[in-house]
């Protein structure tokens, strides 16, 4: 009768015990020294070597010439335990028994002395399902049993066992198996039953077992079936319905491209072999957390399912981390409305949609990084002219004196914020000079410079009220304080434009820093001509960013 590789391949020393190192020496030790214990609590994912280790230990404490870490294969009795079927060795389903009235019978047992054998072994598994009560009225028992007795507990839930019971037994936790070594032991079981496999597919078998030997076991059986005995990983694709790397690079290459049409018909073609909505969309979020893996530095073949060089460049190269996150988002949200959904494939269909437009995202951590560098470099541009030249410029209302516009707030200061519009700048400190309007100007006091922790103080002063306006001061060029009057220079249109709109606002701070009152004035400085040379460069950034057009002085596109 035909056995099962899961059943045969069951470990029955220490030494098949995979990958579970650290379990593996704490027991021999534990054996070894005579420390042992009268409960044990075996923790960790399904398949990976619970139970066979309890009865390891069951065969291990009940050997003739033990307790030993090297159990005698051929004892009386030692077959029965590896088989489960010993009178002395009780396994017991947690799932179907547990109500009160179960563990009372085993608390009724343990009275009565092995029949054999050196310890009569209670062994658990699925633990965490025995009731509250259950776990009750066990306490007692496992926390002085009588010497003969051993319990060994297994859960692949170790948060649903409570803390009363956890405290009273030496805790194991088992590992997920590594994938090489998984591969090691199915390309053995080849060995023994003679087939001849494809490394491509022995990986593949062992990354789907997610750790689990037993799943491996199941998939290599199933796989087996109907390969005749060759086992080749395209059989495998074309079977069971599994896409391949080749496919995904395909599609993601479509994505890099933007063409929406060529990824639709790569699904359909996808779909049309065999896989399922689901499969597709499991494939594509781990082909994109593994291109994820690869942008930060991740080669390891056993993390990412495949050899680096087997994934695409120009898709690691064509999409930043954040585009490669957000898509990795898209596609978990997927995951939650196909559950939901009247039709997975329409669903599936949208998500294809937008991933074609991937390499347009922009986060909204990027978005405002690149408005806050334009209104920069807008700002560096800006003059009391237009910002820009030509018909597309944006202009400001020109003083009518040219260079420049200077605005200033004071106590006399008439128009709307207490704003007004001045002769142009005259700079304070020269006496006499002749004006832009032809007329002198009167003698002016020395100016100064206003003292840096001044400057910080209004500064701090209007972040908490404007931040934006406490931005614009904070590179201002220059802060000069004449008698009663303060000018302060800016770089820019935009600039001078920003602190225009709250002079007010700004006089009342300056006032009160520098506690005495002053007129507010402020002056636009002109831009050179390497700036106006640099306009064409910036209003083609701008229009990209904000996806708009450029319009003549006419309101017309251009």
């Amino acid at each position: 009768m035909y056995e099962v590789t899961a059943t045969r391949k069951r470990p029955t020393s220490f030494d098949d015990l995979t990958g579970q190192e650290f379990v593996v020496a704490t027991l021999r030790n534990s054996l070894s020294s005579g420390r042992l214990a009268h409960a044990y609590l075996f923790s960790g994912p399904r398949g990976v070597g619970k139970t066979s280790a309890a009865r390891i230990l069951a065969r291990a404490l009940n050997c003739p010439s033990g307790p030993t870490a090297e159990p005698c294969e051929d004892y009386p009795g030692s077959q029965e335990i590896t088989r489960g079927t010993s009178l002395d060795v009780i396994e017991i389903d947690g799932a179907s028994n547990t109500s009160v009235n179960d563990v009372r019978e085993i608390k009724d047992e343990v009275l009565f002395a092995p029949n054999s054998s050196r310890y009569k072994i209670y062994i658990i598994d699925e633990v965490h399902m025995l009731s509250n009560s259950a776990f009750n009225a066990l306490l007692k028992t496992i926390e002085e049993p009588p010497p003969y007795i051993v319990f060994i507990f297994a859960t692949t839930e170790i948060h649903k066992v409570p803390a009363t019971i956890r405290s009273r037994c030496q805790q194991f936790s088992f590992r997920l198996i590594p994938l090489e070594a998984i591969r090691a032991r199915l390309r053995e079981v080849c060995g023994e039953l003679g087939l001849d496999a494809e490394e491509e597919a022995l990986f593949w078998m062992a990354k789907e077992a997610r750790g689990s030997l037993r799943d491996a076991y199941t998939l290599f059986d199933q796989v087996a079936a109907f390969s005749d005995g060759h086992i080749s990983f395209d059989r495998i694709r074309r079977t069971l319905g599994v896409g391949s790397i080749e496919q995904m690079n395909d599609l993601g290459e479509a994505f890099v491209a933007g063409d929406g049409g060529r990824a639709l018909d790569l699904l359909a073609a996808i779909m049309d072999a065999g896989i399922s909505e689901e499969q597709v969309a499991g494939d594509l979020a781990e082909y994109f957390r593994n291109v994820l893996f690869l942008k930060h530095g991740v080669r390891k073949q056993s993390v990412l399912g495949y050899p680096p060089e087997r994934f695409s460049g120009a898709v690691i190269d064509g999409f930043s981390e954040e585009q490669i996150e957000h898509a990795l988002g898209l596609l978990v949200e997927l995951f939650r409305n196909m559950r939901y959904s009247v039709n997975p494939r329409y669903e599936l269909e949208l998500v294809i949609s937008r991933l074609a437009a991937l390499a347009g995202y922009l986060s909204s951590a990027r978005i405002l990084e690149r408005i806050e560098q334009l209104k920069r470099e807008l700002g560096a541009a800006g003059s009391t002219g237009a910002v820009g030249s030509g018909d597309d410029a944006i202009r400001r209302p020109e003083s009518p004196h040219g260079a420049a516009t200077r605005l200033s707030a004071g106590p006399e200061s008439p128009g709307r914020h207490g704003t007004s519009t001045e002769t142009p700048a005259v700079p304070p400190a020269v006496s006499g000079a002749a004006s832009a309007g032809g007329r002198s100007a009167e003698p002016r006091a020395a100016v100064r410079q206003v003292e840096a922790e001044k400057i910080e103080e209004i500064v701090t002063a209007l972040r908490a009220r404007k931040p934006t306006l406490a931005s614009v001061l904070e590179h201002a060029l220059a802060w000069d304080l004449g008698e009663s009057e303060l000018l302060i220079s800016v770089d820019g249109a935009f600039a001078a434009g920003s602190i225009e709109a709250e002079l007010a606002t700004v006089r009342e701070v300056v006032c009160a820093a520098l506690d005495e009152p002053v007129t507010v004035s402020v002056v636009a400085r002109a831009r050179s001509s390497e700036e106006q040379a640099q306009h064409g460069e910036q209003v083609e950034m701008v229009r990209q960013v904000f996806r708009g057009e450029v319009l003549d002085g006419q309101g017309e596109q251009r």
